[in-house]
């Protein structure tokens, strides 16, 4: 595989059924996407591994490890996320999301690939009283070799800094990067640009990005 690719969406209380649904469509729409697909069939290996993983006050593997190798497969794939049951939660807790990943899913990965890649995104910032903070768990992971990447939705009491939240103490490893969502109604677009980036491996300009990191 070229990259397994972890994607981890908040589902809290902030996230209500309308919020939930657009986060859902987002992410299949652009599993269908023809530059998402064109980047995973221009790589190396051709084919890519994916999985989702919702969290709230504990998170789920809710679609297990995938394999897209063509359109077909990621029509597949699009179907399986547009499916997904809503799993319940009021907390934001995103260190013990990070823990059960870093633990449970990529130990597990079902095939050898070049780069593992977690993509975070969440309207929040950790709201958890928990024994580890989020930012220890991330750099564990990142001394793994695993790439943390966030995508921030920039919609209610937190807008003004959960970007840079986001940028402290998720985003981190080799080439990682923070890219916004300006609202909810913006997250399809930047699952969608955020997926061709870390599919293809080509490191983000600064320019519509918060930030990147080599």
């Amino acid at each position: 595989m070229d990259t397994a690719l972890i994607v981890s969406m908040d589902v809290s209380s902030s996230v209500d059924e309308r919020r939930y649904q657009i986060q859902l469509e987002g992410i299949a729409a652009a599993l269908e996407d023809k530059g998402v697909i064109d980047a995973i069939l221009s790589g190396p290996r051709k084919s890519i591994l994916f999985a989702v993983v919702s969290w709230a006050d504990r998170p789920k593997l809710s679609l297990p490890w995938i394999r897209i190798a063509s359109k077909e497969d990621a029509a597949v794939a699009a179907l399986k996320v547009r499916t997904m049951p809503r799993e319940n939660g009021d907390f934001t807790c995103l260190s013990k999301m990070l823990r059960f990943v870093t633990d449970k899913i990529v130990p597990q990965i079902p095939e050898p690939a070049l780069k593992v890649v977690v993509d975070v995104s969440g309207d929040g910032s950790d709201n958890c009283n928990t024994d580890e903070p989020a930012k220890a768990v991330r750099d564990e992971m990142n001394g793994r070799g695993t790439t943390t990447n966030g995508l921030p939705i920039l919609e209610g009491r937190e807008a003004a800094t959960l970007e840079g939240w986001y940028r402290e103490n998720v985003m981190g490893g080799p080439g990682s990067f923070v890219l916004p969502a300006n609202g909810f109604e913006d997250f399809g677009r930047a699952i969608r640009q955020k997926f061709v980036v870390e599919i293809s491996g080509n490191v983000p300009s600064p320019g519509p990005f918060a930030s990147s990191r080599q």
